[in-house]
């Protein structure tokens, strides 16, 4: 069975109380719900997290590395500067695992400093702006080879 990381990022935590005209209504609860259906549907072992703490998430990237797990990332504002998220997750493309950047909102639709992503260019591919939804966009193409 093929173990990956769903890590998300900073104030994802406060999903459903946070701008909820923006991010929606449904809560982290509801998320890691959902990502745990759609991981036991699609056969894989899904491991859901949270941190606003950028060194806990680069920990995490390099724990994928080293126990062979796909990631599904959501860095949320780490998306847009932080250099070191950027190069843990190079680490785990370059060990030929898969890596999708996913955002609930479309992030080129929003304010100018969203529009840029270091995590984009290391990334296998990026899922964005379809809520929740992106999440199990991007399960389903890690059961493709």
């Amino acid at each position: 069975m093929t173990r990956v990381l769903v890590l998300n990022g900073p104030n994802l935590a406060r999903l459903g109380t946070r701008e909820p005209e923006v991010y929606g209504s449904q809560t982290f609860p509801d998320l890691v719900a959902a990502v745990q259906g759609w991981g036991a549907e699609l056969g894989l072992d899904v491991d859901v997290r949270q941190t606003d703490d950028e060194a806990t998430m680069i920990g995490w990237l390099h724990e994928a590395v080293d126990t062979r797990s796909d990631v599904v990332l959501n860095p949320a504002a780490f998306t847009h500067y932080s250099y070191g998220l950027r190069d843990a997750a190079a680490q785990v493309t370059g060990a030929q695992l898969r890596l999708i950047e996913v955002h609930i909102t479309n992030p080129y639709a929003r304010e100018a400093f969203r529009h840029r992503s270091v995590v984009g260019p290391v990334a296998t591919g990026t899922i964005a702006g379809f809520g929740l939804t992106s999440y199990h966009l991007a399960l389903q193409a890690l059961t493709h080879p």
